[in-house]
């Protein structure tokens, strides 16, 4: 007779578990796994906090909730450095997609009340004045409870660490995490300021630049000169007395009589009205245009739209602005 009843006492205790794992389970609250995977990516509390909207103690309880409801350690704190752990990288890993999930499911029995929440985007600011903003209330119309925040700095961010989800680049996009498509190029232009072109004379040929300036762009990892030869493009190392990183900097440098800039035409700024066009047969390969977000494969279903709408808007637009303003 206890040899019979064995069997039954270890399925009683094997429930028990389960049971106890199912309640833990159900335990994990989606918040959190939000505050989490936000933290994992910035690695950071404080800029993941920002982020959210929240106080800094408010994300880190949401964690320590988290690693109590799946009873393993998720991130690795010091002083210095917040990273995942292997448990926590594998959750990152499965998050990503999970939350997405929860959105669509949520959208399901939203649906009568259109996309929400926030959408975070950086445009460069010739584009997000002249095209995209006064085309918002059109967007919001059709969507009111839906969010833009619009980013026009003139300076590409860093666009996963700055928690945004669509970015517009122009020129060549080499940030790991972005995903998208080209929707145009910008063709080059050359420009000097009448001061500098004085001081320094015009340039007509390849070597005439030997003795000029250029301005560096700090996403560049030398100062140079590009241009076309007629069969492929070449770059002239070039001496520089300036480093700038936007692009409002970069034109302005170039009215200062710091250096010759390469911008698209006709440049990035209306201040590119004050400058000359040199060697116009001399140009720098055409930059690419892409409208690019930064959630893989799972996209939420609110920015899957605005990138749709986006799209649709500067596709026929956006080169045409840049060559023909």
């Amino acid at each position: 007779m206890p040899r019979c009843s064995e069997p039954r006492a270890l399925d009683k205790e094997a429930e028990a578990r389960h049971t106890v794992s199912r309640d833990q389970t159900m335990s994990v609250d989606i918040e959190s796994v939000r505050v989490f995977v936000r933290v994992a990516e910035l690695r950071s509390f404080t800029q993941a906090a920002r982020q959210l909207g929240m106080p800094k103690a408010r994300a880190s309880a949401h964690v320590q909730k988290l690693e109590a409801a799946l009873g393993t350690q998720l991130l690795q704190r010091s002083t210095r450095i917040v990273r995942p752990t292997p448990e926590g990288e594998q959750l990152l890993k499965r998050a990503r997609g999970f939350l997405v999930e929860a959105d669509e499911i949520a959208a399901l029995f939203q649906a009568e009340r259109g996309l929400r929440g926030r959408v975070r985007v950086e445009l460069p600011n010739l584009i997000a004045r002249e095209l995209v903003i006064p085309r918002i209330p059109e967007l919001l119309e059709r969507h009111p409870q839906l969010e833009l925040e619009i980013r026009a700095t003139g300076r590409a961010a860093t666009a996963l660490r700055e928690g945004l989800d669509i970015v517009l680049r122009v020129g060549n996009a080499d940030e790991p995490g972005l995903v998208g498509r080209r929707i145009g190029e910008a063709q080059m232009m050359n420009l000097a300021s009448p001061s500098y072109l004085r001081r320094h004379g015009t340039p007509r040929c390849v070597d005439d630049l030997r003795d000029h300036l250029v301005v560096h762009y700090a996403s560049d990892a030398a100062p140079v000169f590009e241009y076309f030869d007629g069969e492929t493009y070449k770059e002239l190392p070039m001496r520089s007395v300036l480093t700038v990183d936007s692009t409002e900097a970069y034109v302005a440098a170039c009215v200062a009589g710091l250096g010759i800039v390469q911008v698209p035409r006709p440049g990035q700024d209306r201040t590119a009205d004050l400058l000359v066009e040199i060697m116009p047969e001399l140009t720098a390969r055409p930059l690419p245009i892409a409208l690019l977000h930064t959630h893989g494969r799972s996209v939420p279903r609110r920015v899957r739209a605005v990138m749709t709408w986006l799209t649709e808007l500067l596709t026929p637009l956006v080169g045409k602005l840049l060559k023909s303003r």
